[in-house]
């Protein structure tokens, strides 16, 4: 089978203007995209404390760079590459080979990484990395998908429990680990995703026209159930969308 026929559905960047129609429309897309929305919810408060200097880590389109306090220092490295994961490459990022970050040790206050050691095929050498950069005391905030399709393929190569992620982080010192969603959101996100695959004309059939519009409703019904649920933790973290990390140098 091809990477082709597996991805049939391909993730959309996650950009995010400062303007009020861009924040709309990235607020939109977190009523929809819960791994977004879960991704979020987790970062927020740690971005607002990022006051010093931050890099970014397979910072794709930099979504959260506007979201920093204006007395943050603020680099986003991506590798050369980035057009194979949908990216437009922007004139501030900084390319590097996705392995050796290319800044002396302990320049950094804040290491973010979201959505990225998916990727990477060796993400403790990757996360080593960090800690090399990150000033003692610094903290490093992640975030990685735990129910998510294939996607950037060929280039995806885990998906990490919470056990893995305490064993990959335990070089860089103190780690917190918390569920993104729980299974009630997992299996709206799955609905979410059908319908987009359903609704994509090169994919457009009599019977997948007919499946879109019975599997729809309950998509939608799905999704405000997922949002209770986020709101009233209503469901099991044992099933979660992913996992949001934040390890703090020793």
């Amino acid at each position: 089978m091809s990477d082709l026929a597996i991805e049939d559905v391909r993730p959309i960047p996650v950009r995010r203007s400062e303007n009020l129609p861009g924040r709309i429309l990235f607020g939109a897309r977190m009523a929809v995209d819960l791994q977004l929305l879960t991704c979020m919810r987790f970062l927020r408060p740690y971005l607002a404390q990022m006051t010093g200097r931050v890099l970014d880590v397979g910072c794709g389109q930099m979504p959260y760079r506007g979201m920093l306090p204006r007395q943050s220092s603020y680099v986003g490295i991506d590798i050369a590459a980035a057009g194979q994961f949908g990216m437009s490459r922007h004139p501030d990022i900084i390319a590097f080979d996705g392995a050796v970050i290319p800044f002396p040790d302990a320049t950094f206050d804040y290491v973010l990484c979201t959505e990225v050691l998916e990727h990477v095929e060796n993400p403790g050498e990757l996360i080593a990395e960090m800690r090399r950069v990150l000033r003692p005391g610094g903290l490093i905030v992640a975030t990685v998908p735990f129910s998510a399709r294939v996607h950037h393929a060929p280039h995806d190569f885990h998906r990490y429990t919470r056990y893995r992620l305490a064993s990959l982080f335990a070089c860089v010192g103190a780690t917190v680990i918390e569920e993104r969603g729980d299974d009630l959101a997992t299996l709206a996100n799955k609905l979410i995703v059908i319908c987009m695959r359903l609704a994509r004309p090169s994919r457009a059939s009599l019977w997948g026209l007919a499946l879109l519009v019975a599997l729809a409703p309950i998509a939608l019904l799905a999704l405000a159930v997922a949002h209770a649920s986020l709101a009233f933790r209503w469901g099991s973290r044992a099933d979660p969308l992913g996992y949001g990390v934040a390890s703090r140098k020793t």
